[in-house]
């Protein structure tokens, strides 16, 4: 499973690419940043984002794509950016049929340190040993989205089988009786 990674943000966009399988070891095949000059005109911003973001699925073809979901923070002018980037990663993806899983930074953190309260070390240590790398990738945005992916990874097949048994159930569901008022004569109104 080859999945692109998004730590979504207007100055710095952080993606990854992380490719193997639950269980195995995983290979990093590429991380860096998709930046924006924060004195840039807002939609100038998002289509530098969606260049960026597009040249990174030309270049390594994900099968799915990994993206932070947004959360609410205090500071409502870092949330809308972090949205709007988001946004620009889901519909680059979709664009091209790629599927996109959404994942909390503490579900994240959660699958790549065992804590969904690890701090950003702490994430950037465990992303350079799983990925067997020299040294933690800079800055931070590079390392979560990398986490991002790892975390889709691991998480994939569990949610697979969950979809795959609710939409058994879903089948095999007998149809429920209507609920619509019925008339004197017995038939819905």
């Amino acid at each position: 499973m080859r999945v692109l990674g998004v730590d979504p943000g207007l100055t710095r966009c952080g993606v990854g690419v992380v490719e193997g399988v639950a269980g195995r070891p995983l290979t990093m095949l590429g991380v860096g940043v998709v930046r924006t000059p924060a004195d840039a005109e807002l939609g100038q911003r998002l289509v530098a984002v969606e260049q960026g973001i597009e040249a990174w699925l030309d270049e390594h073809r994900p099968e799915y794509v990994a993206v932070e979901r947004v959360f609410s923070q205090h500071n409502v002018r870092t949330v809308m950016g972090t949205a709007q980037a988001s946004a620009v990663a889901m519909l680059c993806a979709a664009r091209r049929g790629i599927p996109v899983a959404l994942h909390t930074p503490s579900e994240v953190k959660a699958a790549v340190t065992g804590s969904g309260r690890a701090d950003k070390a702490q994430v950037g240590a465990m992303v350079t040993r799983l990925l067997r790398l020299d040294a933690p990738p800079k800055p931070a945005d590079a390392a979560d989205a990398l986490a991002l992916a790892i975390c889709h990874i691991w998480r994939a097949p569990a949610h697979n089988r969950l979809q795959q048994a609710v939409a058994r159930h879903t089948a095999q569901a007998p149809a429920r009786p209507s609920t619509a008022p019925m008339t004197p004569k017995g038939r819905t109104a």
